[in-house]
C-alpha cells in the first residue's frame, strides 16, 4: 500500500536516509524542514527531487497545517539537539511542536493513520546497573564535585562502590539534560494522545545513529564526528573523560530498517522501542577505529575533559524490537569506515571540533578535571 507520509527534519541526518528508502517503497513523501545552520547550509544535494518540499518550521502552526494537509502518516523525526544552555529551545522544538502536531491533527480531523516520532537512548540518563551488595540501581548523574576531581565512574549511592553498567531496557526513564527530558515528553504526548485520540503512534528510542550526511559542524552530532573532523585534517582525536566509557552505536541504516518496520506492523502501536547496535563499544576503542580507517599514525589525545551532563556508561536492550523481526545488521567497523570515506570526500571538511568546544567551555559545558 502506498501511503502520502510527511517527514519533518526530512533534509536531516536519519530524516534524509528514511526519504530514500521511503520514496523507494513506492511511497510519496513529503518533507518539512527549517535547514537551519550550522547543520545546513542551504537545501543539501542529496535531498530527492521526487520529494516535496514544504520548507518552515515545525514550531510555525500555518506551516505545519500545510505540512500536514493530505498526509496518511508522519515521521516526526525533526528535533533541536545541542549541548548549549538554551533550555527553552529544546522544550519549544522539540516538545511544544510535537503537542501543535497533535493538536492539528486532533482538531482539524486530519486523516493521519499513524505518527512515529524519534526519541532517544538519552531518556535514561545512567541506564541499569547493578551493585554487588545493593542490587539493580538507576542512579542519578555523577555529583559535579566527583567529575572536577576526575572521578568518572556511576558509584552506589548507599555503599559508594561503583556500579556495574547493564543492558538498559525500555520500562525506566531516568534523564539527566534538556534534550533527554524534551525527548521524553515527546514520548509522552505522542503516545498518550495518540491513544486518547485512536492515532495509532510509535516512538524510538534511538542509540548513538552514525552514518553519512552526520553533520559535522554542530557540537552536539557525536564523537565519531569530532574524531573524524580531527583526524581528517591532520589531528589526533580529543576523548573526554578516560575514555573508557561504554557506548550503543548503530547505523543509520539499521535505524531505516526500523522505521519502516514499524510503520508497517501494527504490533508497533502506542509503544515505545529501543534501536541499537546490540553492542557495547569504548570511546577510546572508537577513536582508535577512526584513526584505522584514515590510515592515521596519531594516538588520541585524552586531556581530563569533560562534559557536564554526560552519561557515563549507556547501552539499549533491543529484545522488543527484535522480537518484531529487526535486528541490527552494520558491524561497528563498516559504520567507522563509510562515515570516514564520507566526510573525506565533503567540500567544505574543516576542523570544527576546535570552535564547538570553545562554545562548550564558554558556556560551562565543558570542563577540566583538577587532576588532569
Amino acid at each position: 500500500m502506498a501511503w502520502k507520509i510527511l517527514v519533518t527534519g526530512g533534509a536531516g541526518f536519519i530524516g534524509s536516509h528514511t526519504v530514500d528508502a521511503l520514496l523507494a517503497a513506492g511511497h510519496a513523501v513529503r518533507v518539512l524542514d527549517s535547514f537551519e545552520p550550522p547543520v545546513h547550509l542551504g537545501v543539501p544535494a542529496y535531498l530527492p527531487r521526487e520529494a516535496e518540499l514544504v520548507r518552515g518550521s515545525v514550531v510555525d502552526r500555518e506551516v505545519l497545517r500545510r505540512a500536514l494537509r493530505g498526509i496518511d502518516v508522519v515521521f516526526h523525526l525533526a528535533a533541536y539537539q545541542d549541548y548549549l544552555t538554551d533550555f527553552s529551545r529544546f522544550f519549544l522544538t522539540n516538545s511544544v511542536a510535537t503537542a501543535l502536531l497533535y493538536e492539528l491533527i486532533v482538531a482539524e480531523h486530519l486523516p493521519v493513520q499513524k505518527v512515529i516520532v524519534a526519541s532517544s537512548q538519552a531518556v535514561y540518563g545512567e541506564g541499569k546497573h547493578c551493585c554487588a551488595r545493593h542490587g539493580v540501581q538507576y542512579p542519578d548523574q555523577r555529583p559535579a564535585e566527583q567529575l572536577r576531581r576526575g572521578d568518572w565512574e556511576v558509584r552506589c549511592a548507599r555503599c559508594g562502590e561503583p556500579l556495574v553498567p547493564l543492558w538498559t531496557e525500555e520500562t525506566v526513564t531516568h534523564p539527566h539534560n534538556s534534550y533527554a527530558l524534551s525527548k521524553r515528553d515527546q514520548e509522552d504526548l505522542a503516545l498518550q494522545l495518540g491513544r486518547r485520540y485512536g492515532i495509532p503512534s510509535v516512538a524510538l528510542r534511538y542509540s548513538i545513529v552514525q552514518g553519512p550526511r552526520q553533520s559535522f559542524r554542530n557540537a552536539y552530532s557525536g564523537a565519531l564526528r569530532a574524531f573524524a573532523v580531527r583526524v581528517l585534517t591532520g589531528n589526533p582525536p580529543v576523548v573526554y573523560e578516560d575514555g573508557r566509557q561504554l557506548r550503543d552505536y548503530v547505523s543509520v541504516h539499521d535505524v531505516v530498517r526500523a522505521n519502516l518496520l514499524v510503520l508497517h506492523d501494527a504490533r508497533a502501536d502506542y509503544q515505545v522501542f529501543n534501536v541499537g547496535g546490540d553492542r557495547r563499544v569504548a570511546v577510546l576503542d572508537l577513536a582508535r577505529l577512526v584513526l584505522q580507517a584514515a590510515g592515521s599514525s596519531l594516538e588520541p589525545r585524552v586531556p581530563g575533559l569533560y562534559r557536564v551532563g554526560d552519561t557515563r556508561h549507556i547501552f539499549s536492550d533491543i529484545g522488543p524490537l527484535r522480537r518484531l523481526g529487526w535486528a541490527p545488521r552494520v558491524e561497528q567497523e563498516a559504520m567507522v569506515a563509510e562515515y570516514v570515506a564520507w566526510a573525506a570526500e565533503q567540500p567544505d571538511l574543516h576542523d570544527t571540533f576546535a570552535p564547538a568546544q570553545a562554545r562548550m567551555q564558554a558556556a560551562g559545558v565543558l570542563q577540566l578535571a583538577r587532576s588532569a
